[in-house]
């Protein structure tokens, strides 16, 4: 017997807002909210279900049943998003979503959203939030990041040192962060999309003198980023995979159903590295 599906939620438009040129909000709100769940981990998510265009159908509908009818090209995309707020007494999701123009699905969708569209999405997931007995804090990542890091300076205690490192495109992406927590921010500016020599996260963090005590580490992003990120802070520094949030959130030049293909082997390429590290 197959294991059974958790329908989606529909949810509608309240509010869109520019952050920076790249970064647009959306306020989700609806019934169809009611019972979400978010709360315990910093770094939920929802996985948006987002018709491509020209299909002939819009939300609500059934997915199982797009694909039993309709071809692979018409069915609907699904795109991961961390949760920026969670408003349970108003029933209002929060979702900051990275747009580069026209390129891509949810970005686009973004963009162009108005208040009384409707959307569909399951969720929440998650699994981080920051250790509240750790002695020190490290975040790292991109654009894509930003939400859930900062949620999760919201959870780092008064005093506590915390460390962070985001990647954008230029200092227009930057914004403000806060945090009760020693903050210690770097911005580093590249094009998202430009293939570089070394890795600029890995380099600031590499030049960090990390405070005496345990850390709590959440590094996540780009995924050939974050394999060089592991496999530093593992093998070059000697911190415990116990303290480490450790994930790729997308791949360079591959849709999320290409990366999800590819997630496996990234996994196994991620343990070879640390064997190696052993073995050297």
């Amino acid at each position: 017997m197959s294991a059974k599906r958790t329908p989606p939620r529909l949810a509608r438009v309240v509010g869109v807002e520019a952050l920076t040129p790249q970064m647009v909000r959306v306020v989700l709100g609806g019934e169809g909210l009611a019972g979400f769940g978010a709360g315990p981990f910093t770094d939920h998510y929802v996985k948006f279900q987002i018709p491509p265009e020209g299909a002939p159908y819009e939300a609500p509908f059934d997915p199982e049943q797009v694909k039993a009818e309709l071809p692979r090209e018409q069915w609907p995309r699904v795109r991961t998003y961390s949760v920026r707020n969670w408003d349970a007494d108003r029933l209002e999701l929060t979702v900051d979503f990275v747009n580069h123009g026209s390129s891509g699905v949810a970005g686009p969708w973004a963009a162009a959203a108005q208040p009384g569209d409707a959307v569909q999405l399951i969720g929440p997931g998650g699994a981080y939030t920051p250790d509240p007995e750790a002695d020190w804090h490290l975040l790292v990542g991109d654009a894509c990041v930003i939400p859930a890091i900062a949620v999760a300076l919201g959870r780092v205690p008064a005093g506590v040192p915390v460390f962070v490192v985001l990647s954008v495109d230029g200092p227009e992406e930057e914004q403000a962060l806060e945090t009760d927590g020693d903050l210690s921010l770097t911005w580093i500016h590249r094009d998202s999309a430009a293939e570089l020599p070394n890795e600029p996260l890995l380099d600031a963090v590499a030049a960090m003198e990390f405070p005496a005590g345990r850390p709590h580490v959440f590094a996540h992003g780009e995924a050939g980023a974050v394999r060089e990120l592991r496999r530093h802070l593992v093998t070059d520094r000697g911190l415990e995979l116990e303290n480490l949030s450790i994930s790729g959130y997308w791949k360079r030049r591959r849709t999320e159903e290409g990366w999800r293909e590819d997630k496996a082997e990234w996994k196994r390429q991620v343990e070879a590295d640390l064997q190696a590290g052993d073995a050297g």
